[in-house]
């Protein structure tokens, strides 16, 4: 059989080619996708169960216009990823895509869409862009508060988790040992990362430019890349640890771990995903400055919190331990 591979090739032991992202519009894209052929998401079954309802109808028909149940969907939809990327910043990104690259991932849109209606739909779209633009962004807001904005801080934590987790075995055993545990499409090829592929073969040049690993609570079915300009080349893939019950309530969260570290430092390590000053960790958990203080030195002789000085303030946050505790724990 003719197997179809990408390729992306990076410069040799170069450490800073690979870097890792999070993003919020392929969460959601792969989150419409789930709506749609839910008998191939299992473990997102308790989300949708919570989600379904809330979803405005109209905007998820937007939206279910360009993303089809499988295969290709528009690449301004994900834009770049980075560490910081948030969902606001994505939707507002999507007002202002450039025109040609619109009309090429709409163009592909159209190609691949079927039905009478459902196309000339599309075609409504490429020959008024402006009008489309905005009824985009409008829609994936709509849809992001309904169904993500309210997992979303559970679904971060197990990111967060994955990336904190190959981070370390990139440390410890090399890049092509962590690219080799990403996934079973994926492996480490003579200084390329190389994913199998169904319906085309390609050689990305990531040399100079990168490429972002980006992991998935919603897209755990397999994985998918980004190679076409000027998107920066980047592959997602399922996030680790990812089980039917990622979207639980966070007081049950806080409630497991608080069996493990007590209350006080359970709170403070979940809310660790951003650097804070001591003076807010006591506020944000109701504590003394002093208690606040104490419980931070715990956390942080157990290697679960950094603290670095930042001028006159001392900033802390969870390690890549505590990432990796806090995702074992969803």
């Amino acid at each position: 059989m003719d197997r179809k591979y990408v390729d992306f090739r990076l410069a040799p032991d170069d450490l800073t080619a690979i870097r890792f992202g999070i993003s919020p519009g392929h969460e959601l894209c792969h989150a419409v996708r789930a709506l749609q052929r839910p008998d191939h998401y299992p473990l997102q079954w308790g989300w949708m169960r919570a989600a379904r309802g809330a979803i405005p109808r109209e905007d998820f028909e937007v939206l279910a216009l360009l993303i089809r149940d499988d295969g290709y969907f528009p690449d301004f939809l994900t834009t770049s990823p980075t560490w910081e990327l948030t969902p606001e910043a994505e939707s507002e990104r999507l007002r202002d895509i450039d025109d040609a690259r619109y009309q090429v991932d709409m163009t592909k849109v159209l190609v691949r869409t079927e039905g009478e209606a459902r196309r000339a739909a599309v075609q409504r779209m490429l020959d008024h862009p402006d009008r489309a633009r905005a009824m985009i962004a409008e829609a994936w807001l709509g849809v992001w508060n309904a169904a993500i904005a309210p997992v979303w801080t559970q679904l971060e934590r197990v990111l967060r988790a994955d990336i904190a987790v190959r981070a370390r075995r990139i440390a410890e055993s090399g890049i092509g040992a962590m690219i080799q545990t990403l996934h079973e499409r994926v492996a480490w090829q003579h200084g390329a990362v190389r994913v199998t592929m169904r319906i085309w073969s390609e050689v990305v040049d990531c040399r100079g430019s990168g490429l972002v690993l980006v992991p998935s609570v919603m897209g755990s079915t397999g994985c998918n890349v980004l190679t076409e300009p000027p998107a920066q080349p980047t592959l997602f893939y399922p996030a680790q640890g990812v089980m039917a019950s990622w979207a639980r309530d966070p007081a049950d969260v806080e409630t497991a771990l608080g069996a493990l570290l007590g209350p006080a430092r359970a709170r403070i390590l979940l809310d660790a995903h951003e650097p804070r000053t001591t003076s807010q960790v006591a506020r944000d958990c109701a504590l003394a400055v002093s208690t606040a203080s104490h419980h931070l030195t715990v956390l942080r002789d157990a290697g679960l919190v950094a603290s670095t000085r930042a001028g006159a303030r001392m900033l802390h946050r969870r390690t890549p331990l505590g990432e990796a505790m806090v995702g074992a724990v969803l």
